[in-house]
């Protein structure tokens, strides 16, 4: 009787299996929203691979299935690696992410008419050209005081990004 238990121990529910299932659905619409370059750095058998590539020029209404057939061919892929690469993949884009929220949040800082965020900005980037800097803020504050097009505050966020990527600070 020992065994039969430990049999069943060893059986998923069909909620788990159905679960299991729609994870790897979900994985597979991961991998086909990769660029060619980031799938190179995913762990894949080729036949899942051409798979993936395929999903990248199908048809809207086709791709439903063949996510049903990526998923069938990820069950028989290392899952822990793909994921595990495939967040590696996703973490420079991250990082690039985070950098460009900061290079906005110094430029709304630098809007914002506090003379202050200026200081702080300076004493972050020391290498920054304090006249620079303040001419650009004056320029976008008109133009958003006269409902013109930021040019300047763009140009703003370029240098504060040019000086975030340079590590000037």
């Amino acid at each position: 009787m020992p065994e039969i238990k430990d049999s069943q121990a060893d059986e998923k529910s069909r909620s788990q299996i159905k679960r299991d299932i729609r994870a790897l659905k979900e994985l597979g619409i991961k991998l086909a929203g990769l660029s060619k370059g980031e799938l190179a750095a995913i762990p894949l058998s080729d036949k899942t691979r051409t798979a993936v590539l395929a999903a990248h020029s199908m048809a809207r209404n086709a791709l439903s299935r063949h996510y049903r057939y990526l998923s069938s061919l990820m069950g028989q892929e290392d899952v822990a690696a793909i994921r595990a690469a495939l967040a590696g993949a996703l973490q420079p884009h991250a990082a690039d992410v985070a950098k460009m929220h900061e290079a906005e949040r110094w430029r709304d800082a630098l809007l914002s008419g506090d003379d202050s965020q200026l200081a702080a900005f300076v004493a972050r980037y020391p290498a920054c050209d304090r006249t620079h800097v303040r001419l650009l803020v004056r320029n976008a504050r008109k133009e958003l005081e006269l409902e013109k097009p930021p040019k300047s505050a763009r140009e703003l966020l370029r240098y504060v990004r040019g000086m975030a990527e340079s590590g000037a600070g």
